[in-house]
């Protein structure tokens, strides 16, 4: 591991679009700054530039809602055709109450409202949302081998995105994609500081980055979803675990 780390958004990063070229974009907003890809790199990137690229846009005027959702809207104060897709996107209804509802979504994330968002997309006149990408895991890997295409070098990808937390406040960046490292970086058969064997240490290293990442990419109307973390010293990996290795299993989570 490293004791220095320089991170830094990309400049330029327009507001993408179904079908765009986002390696093509990331390869302009480097060359806009000045930088190369180098190798060890971490680029991490928002998830709504993926499922805006992969259109995962979803037209509140195509939504039925089933029974079911129209009366957990009245018990969440939410619109009902909002609710459906949630419930489209989840596989449990964790927790909810007037305001929140928070459910286990398809691919394992425990989070609100499915990751379903309207905020920082255009809507062209008509209400729309954004879903998570289909396979975020997949997606990073497709965009670390198109940068690899485009610039001869190498790097790991993490996507990430803002989520709540059991018993804190506020939102932290976390992984829901990776490729080319260990997003859960175990530790155990290592030694501490006095030669004592490490029994249980697992690190969420996808995590870390994308905490990380997100004091430069921001929260609110700032326009930079791509960051990189340079200096970090991890060698790639193509394990190809991704960032399901950091979902806790059902029965071992003791917060459902």
């Amino acid at each position: 591991m490293t004791t220095r780390l320089e991170i830094f958004a990309l400049p330029g990063i327009p507001m993408v679009e179904p079908g765009d070229d986002l390696a093509k974009l990331i390869v302009d907003g480097l060359t806009a700054a000045g930088q190369n890809l180098q190798p060890g790199d971490v680029l991490v990137a928002a998830q709504k530039i993926f499922s805006k690229t992969e259109n995962c846009y979803a037209a509140l005027a195509d939504v039925t809602p089933s029974v079911r959702a129209q009366e957990l809207a009245v018990e969440v104060d939410k619109d009902p055709r909002v609710v459906q897709l949630i419930l489209d996107e989840s596989t449990e209804v964790v927790r909810h109450r007037v305001g929140v509802l928070v459910v286990a979504h398809r691919l394992g994330f425990v989070l609100a409202n499915a990751g379903i968002d309207a905020s920082n997309i255009a809507g062209g006149g008509v209400e729309q949302v954004l879903l998570l990408p289909l396979d975020p895991d997949k997606s990073c890997a497709q965009l670390r081998a198109d940068l690899r295409e485009k610039t001869g070098t190498d790097i790991s990808v993490v996507m990430n995105d803002s989520l709540g937390r059991p018993w804190r406040n506020g939102t932290v960046g976390v992984a829901i994609g990776s490729s080319g490292l260990p997003a859960l970086l175990n530790l155990k058969g290592k030694d501490d500081l006095f030669g004592r064997e490490l029994i249980v240490t697992e690190v969420g290293l996808g995590d870390e980055l994308s905490a990380a990442a997100g004091l430069v990419q921001g929260q609110a109307g700032e326009g930079q979803p791509v960051v990189i973390v340079r200096g970090l010293g991890l060698p790639l990996t193509a394990d190809g675990s991704g960032a399901g290795a950091l979902i806790r299993l059902r029965d071992e989570d003791m917060f459902r």
